[in-house]
């Protein structure tokens, strides 16, 4: 049996009990380059978490849980496929009112992804952080693992209304069953931020999630994203401010920083980081040209 924590180099001092579960790649999951769109695999994560909690029969969270942070790193696409994608998760830390969770995407026998998430138990009705129950905390410390630290930390910044600007208008679809903006579809709205952006500083660069060619046209992969939830988003027909910036270019990689911020008092609601790498038509890293580095430069924000 793959050791998959071994295949993705991380190290383990200490193993409890392993969840796996299969779940099926869906044709709508697909992108316009052919393989699972970078948000989906929240989704397949999101999945995993409900059925851990329902198969263990620990199910008061089901109705009150908030993900205040995920951080995931994508290793190889997911095609579609009628072969499921397989989530193993793991428990990395438990505290009493909060406790974070370690995945593996798993997809026709390669390493996909490697992701956490931080999660806080919700009391709704008092719309308050409540603590872990003792069937929660038992069922948690079941499945703790001793993993070192798999991530390393991405530039952070206050964008304080710097970088480049666009308007987010929620849909009725993106509400989950707790009445706010389900986590997984902010995705959607900081891709839509990194699109604007590189569009922004080079007309002919390719879009996250078309395919083709075109001469002089940048592909850019996304290779890491991070996401701190500060605050709920709620359902509104007045956009939100999104805010998208530069912190770092390398030869062939990009760094950003992103925003999305409430368009009455400023207030930030939930921030991002991420890693994109620049690729020729075949997939391969390729380096950023030096006229879409100069262009880039007028969103940069220092770290």
């Amino acid at each position: 049996m793959v050791d998959w924590f071994e295949v993705a180099g991380l190290h383990v001092e200490g193993r409890g009990e392993l969840f796996e579960v299969r779940l099926p790649v869906r044709w709508g999951d697909m992108d316009a380059q052919g393989h699972v769109n970078n948000g989906v695999h929240l989704d397949y994560l999101q999945d995993a978490r409900w059925d851990y909690l329902l198969q263990n029969g620990v199910t008061d969270m089901l109705e009150g849980v908030l993900a205040v942070e995920h951080k995931i790193e994508y290793r190889a696409p997911i095609q579609f496929s009628p072969e499921p994608v397989t989530v193993q998760m793991v428990v990395l830390e438990r505290r009493a009112v909060k406790f974070r969770l370690g995945y593996l995407i798993i997809h026709q026998g390669r390493l996909c992804a490697v992701a956490s998430s931080t999660m806080v138990p919700f009391d709704l009705a008092g719309q308050k952080m409540r603590r872990l129950n003792p069937d929660e905390v038992d069922l948690l410390d079941r499945y703790t693992w001793q993993v070192q630290r798999v991530f390393r930390e991405l530039p952070n910044p206050p964008l304080q209304g710097r970088g480049h600007e666009m308007g987010i208008l929620t849909r009725f679809s993106d509400v989950d069953r707790q009445d706010h903006v389900n986590n997984v579809r902010v995705l959607d709205y900081f891709q839509e931020g990194r699109i604007a952006m590189t569009t922004a500083a080079d007309p002919l660069a390719a879009r996250s999630g078309t395919s083709g060619s075109a001469q002089g046209r940048s592909l850019w992969l996304l290779v890491r994203q991070d996401v701190e939830y500060l605050r709920q988003m709620t359902l509104r027909r007045v956009p939100y401010r999104l805010f998208t910036a530069v912190t770092r270019i390398g030869t062939t990689s990009l760094g950003l920083a992103a925003e999305i911020v409430d368009p009455d008092d400023g207030t930030v609601i939930t921030r991002a980081q991420h890693v994109l790498v620049c690729a020729d038509d075949a997939l391969r890293p390729t380096p950023i040209s030096d006229t879409l580095r100069a262009n880039l430069q007028r969103f940069v924000v220092e770290a």
